[in-house]
């Protein structure tokens, strides 16, 4: 067992010493060496194997005979043409050629390949290439434009000679995966899908085993594609759906692609997307699959993309760039000036509550709020003086007396029968206000007819994340994204850093629509003390409702990162009767995953990687 432990050992130290550069090689011993001693072998050996990712997917380009076969032979119900739509530009010929074949090489055979070509003079060995292999194979249409009309036009120029019923979009330097075209025609027999997109990964070199950004999305979530274009390859959609949309627009010319995927998906009525990587884009001095600062004009043009959807959707808000360079924050319009109910429970806690209290009058710059402190069988004297003092301070705060055995589901309902706002803001009393404006950065989300609750980031004090939205599934129920994150750091895809949906948000700071709130009942008094946050956010879910997550609305929460072991067997009982109650009610939604997840990453961590294949 020793043995086996030093051999892997030595393997990852391999693997960190060719990965790393010199100048980097202490810096990665010195943290190596601390997991070891302070975490134990196993934990270094984890920890190690996500950080180098010696557990890749496996995400290959080829395909066996046995499955070409079985993909080729497979009879649909519905066999749409696809309608696979390229604009050309000065093509590199090996690109052009490996594009093609891309194409051709699809174990679905009911496709036309567009070709709208805008290359210059200097380029004629484009429509050569293409005129002899369209003499092969008639499904590849071509037409030579008289001169460059800019991507938005090429494409448009290749959308008018398909004859498709379904568009799908493709890079003329990229690649399909074989079974890319076979899986959507798939999604559109078993799901009726209108619009659907994939997940991708980029090369590099031009070479097809040197994979990076593996990028495993979720599904369709409004708020992260507003965010960014996530949704990016493979998309497909119906050809009808541009009757009520229209083609691309030469004004988002640069983010054209994410301007018709907004409003695409705007008009679509069933959004499906395939959890599988078939798209494999290609990573060069120029693409911005490498570098997006490569092409800054996207960025203009992204604002514009945003700028229009909004208004089309009646929503008022402000497009800002967010911390990365290709990701977007909106700042809603608040409508007037809503009174927030802010809910804290408290037992014996003074000092705990007085940094939580200090910090919200001190630092919060929106001033229509009341705040209700729900007292919870406190015994000590200090207490109760600090709640007079309190009540003497300040004319919207009030305290409320909750006289029965805790019950964090209870005690929060019982609080929520004094609460006189439009919106319920539950807040632990163990957390402290960073941004002062974090009430209006989860108002503007509550304001909005289609969202049921707003969760914010939580802090552990050492400046690590405690909370950046929740997954269901991890760790077997439900647990933290990004957990343990330093602050500042982007996350996978950046999602530690944007606005986004979630399943589910900790209720150590959310804020949920009064109306919301009583629609479903409150929180299940069933769930005393774990999970009653998850599971009222999934019967949120269930009414229809969205759940936003935003990194803006920042918090402090003393909690120990140790706190929750559940240490005497009455503990270890409820809590496990709570698992259980939790396992029971939302086993369908676990077996099927989390929506805005992907199958292909851990439930065993936090951090996004890989899931052991």
């Amino acid at each position: 067992m020793i043995s086996s432990c030093v051999k892997r050992i030595k393997k990852i130290f391999y693997k960190i010493w060719n990965k790393a550069e010199k100048v980097k090689i202490i810096r990665y011993l010195g943290k190596a060496v601390y997991i070891f001693f302070k975490q134990g072998p196993k934990s270094f050996y984890l920890s190690a194997k996500r950080k180098c990712h010696l557990n890749k997917p496996d995400c290959s380009f080829f395909i066996n005979e046995k499955r070409r076969k079985a993909e080729t032979e497979h009879k649909f119900d519905k066999n749409p043409k696809i309608s696979v739509v390229v604009p050309l530009y000065n093509t590199p010929i090996k690109y052009l050629n490996e594009m093609i074949a891309s194409v051709e090489d699809q174990t679905y055979k009911n496709w036309e390949l567009c070709l709208a070509d805008g290359s210059d003079s200097a380029h004629q060995d484009v429509e050569e290439t293409v005129l002899k292999l369209q003499k092969k194979d008639n499904r590849i249409i071509y037409k030579k434009l008289d001169k460059n009309l800019g991507i938005s036009k090429n494409t448009n120029a290749c959308i008018e000679i398909a004859t498709g019923e379904y568009i799908s979009l493709f890079d003329h330097d990229d690649l399909l995966h074989p079974s890319a075209l076979f899986n959507v025609v798939k999604a559109i027999n078993e799901e009726n899908g209108d619009f659907i997109y994939t997940d991708e990964v980029t090369f590099l070199d031009d070479n097809l085993n040197n994979l990076v950004n593996y990028h495993f999305k979720s599904d369709f979530a409004p708020d992260t594609l507003r965010s960014y274009n996530y949704i990016c390859h493979l998309t497909t959609f119906k050809k009808s759906l541009l009757e009520k949309t229209g083609l691309f627009r030469e004004e988002c010319d640069g983010s054209q692609d994410y301007d018709l995927i907004l409003r695409l998906t705007e008009q679509a009525e069933n959004i499906v997307h395939i959890p599988e990587i078939l798209y494999f884009w290609r990573g060069h001095k120029n693409s911005t699959a490498q570098d997006i600062n490569s092409k800054p004009y996207i960025m203009a043009a992204a604002h514009k993309a945003l700028e229009d959807h909004l208004e089309r959707i009646g929503i008022k808000g402000k497009v800002e760039d967010s911390r990365y360079c290709s990701a977007y924050r909106i700042k809603y319009d608040i409508v007037g000036e809503p009174l927030v109910s802010i809910l804290i429970a408290n037992k014996d806690q003074k000092k705990t509550l007085e940094v939580c209290i200090n910090s919200i009058y001190e630092k919060t710059t929106y001033k229509n709020f009341e705040i209700i402190i729900i007292e919870n069988n406190s015994t000590k004297q200090e207490t109760f003086d600090y709640y007079e003092e309190l009540k003497a301070k300040y004319e919207n705060l009030k305290v409320v007396c909750w006289e029965d055995k805790f019950n964090y589901s209870a005690i929060n309902n019982f609080g929520f029968k004094f609460a006189k706002g439009e919106f319920a803001l539950l807040l632990n009393n163990d957390v402290e206000v960073i941004s002062p404006d974090w009430i209006q950065e989860m108002l503007m989300f509550a304001q909005r007819s289609d969202v049921g609750a707003v969760g914010a980031m939580l802090y552990y004090p050492d400046d690590t994340i405690q909370h950046a939205g929740v997954i269901v599934g991890l760790g077997g129920v439900a647990g933290h994204a990004h957990k343990n994150l330093k602050r500042g750091e982007l996350g996978y895809m950046v999602r530690a850093s944007i606005q986004q949906n979630f399943s589910a948000v900790t209720f150590a700071c959310v804020m949920i629509p009064s109306k919301v709130f009583n629609e479903v009942n409150g929180l299940d008094e069933k769930f005393q003390v774990a999970f009653n946050d998850v599971d009222m956010c999934m019967r949120i879910r269930e009414k229809g409702y969205l759940i936003v997550f935003t990194p803006y609305a920042e918090l402090y929460h003393h909690e120990s990162k140790s706190r929750g072991t559940e240490d005497t067997p009455e503990k270890v009982k409820r809590f496990n009767s709570e698992i259980n109650r939790f396992k029971e009610r939302w086993k369908a939604q676990l077996e099927k995953g989390d929506p805005y997840y992907n199958p292909h990453l851990t439930l065993n961590y936090e951090d996004f990687s890989f899931k052991n294949e």
